[in-house]
């Protein structure tokens, strides 16, 4: 589940008949996009791994092959897309090392035949080794940085990570589309109306200080380079809890996610404060993720793509899968946070 792309709570055609969101964009107008702005395409290109969007691997003549990625049309407005862009820009100009859009005549967004696109250098790398204690603290001197910046400004147009958003309006999508087998719909019903309560008492308990965020901060958005850790992708860029950044990168049992969380900490405090308050809100969020995961895919399966790359999900099997691990979490919800007092 944690290589997935999360999106805003401002949702588009989703009808099983709708026209897939990419139908149009054949490679030729990849190609076309690209030219349009000057450059000159050797035409290799290839597809990149990415649901939400389509992104492409360009060859330009003579020079190193751009990235383009195509946005899924009405899921953010180029209002909300530019706001990602100057916050990458932002980091990247404080040395953060992020991969920045492209600016073209004073432009990252540009438009093409009813599609919305940007650029991007290639920056070719593998998957970081979480396992290793410097790598972490290394993450975490990237991620205090980030947020020092995060929390200098507030953002004006990307969404918030709430409750409602991630949670409430998941359970409330779900029950209103066919995608419950009736044989389980109660069962999620009733688990998700606990949750979502329990859920709303813990939020309310902790007054947290909002901040921009990366906010899908997970292995698979960050490569290792021999020059650096890189944090990639900030599509999903949103204000909320710092520790919605620190939390996915943690994995194990209890002991060793505390160890990590340590080596984490100790880079990330170099640079920003950490309000260790904020351990209570690990399990609260993994249960928003988890509830906005199956509404993702549900949302998203009138997109050829999601059933050839999830051919298991909308099965009886992965609905009672989905309601015992939300049932896991209701537990979980209960149990104490990580205590770093001990290490």
């Amino acid at each position: 589940m944690s290589n997935i792309e999360i999106q805003t709570p401002a949702e588009e055609n989703t009808s099983a008949h709708a026209r897939p969101p990419f139908d149009g964009l054949s490679i030729d107008k990849v190609i076309d996009s690209v030219e349009s702005l000057g450059y000159l395409s050797d035409l290799r290109v290839f597809p990149l791994n990415s649901y939400e969007n389509r992104v492409y691997q360009v060859g330009i003549e003579d020079e190193q092959p751009l990235i383009a990625k195509f946005y899924r049309p009405e899921r953010w407005s180029d209002e909300q897309i530019l706001e990602e862009h100057q916050f990458s820009l932002e980091l990247h100009e404080a040395e953060i090392p992020v991969i920045p859009p492209v600016i073209h005549d004073d432009q990252s967004l540009f438009h093409y035949g009813g599609y919305r696109f940007s650029l991007a250098e290639r920056k070719g790398g593998h998957a970081p080794e979480l396992d290793n204690l410097d790598t972490l603290y290394t993450l975490g001197q990237h991620l205090g940085r980030i947020h020092a910046i995060g929390a200098a400004s507030a953002m004006q147009c990307r969404p918030e990570l709430t409750l409602e958003s991630f949670a409430s309006n998941s359970r409330e999508f779900l029950l209103n589309s066919d995608m419950l087998p009736s044989s389980l719909r109660a069962a999620y019903e009733a688990i998700s109306e606990q949750l979502i309560e329990k859920l709303s008492e813990q939020f309310s308990q902790h007054d947290y200080q909002r901040i921009r965020l990366h906010g899908d901060c997970h292995p698979g958005n960050i490569i290792s380079r021999p020059d650096s850790l890189y944090i990639v992708d900030l599509d999903d860029c949103r204000s909320g809890p710092a520790i919605q950044d620190l939390w996915m990168l943690l994995n194990g049992e209890r002991e060793e996610k505390t160890r990590q969380f340590i080596e984490l900490l100790e880079g990330y405090e170099e640079f920003h404060e950490f309000n260790r308050a904020e351990l209570r809100l690990i399990e609260p969020l993994r249960t928003l993720r988890l509830m906005h995961y199956a509404a993702w895919l549900a949302k998203r399966w009138y997109d050829p793509a999601f059933p050839q790359a999830f051919p298991w999900f909308n099965t009886e099997r992965y609905w009672a899968e989905h309601i015992n691990e939300l049932k896991e979490q209701h537990f979980a919800l209960d149990e104490e946070p990580l205590k770093l007092q001990s290490y």
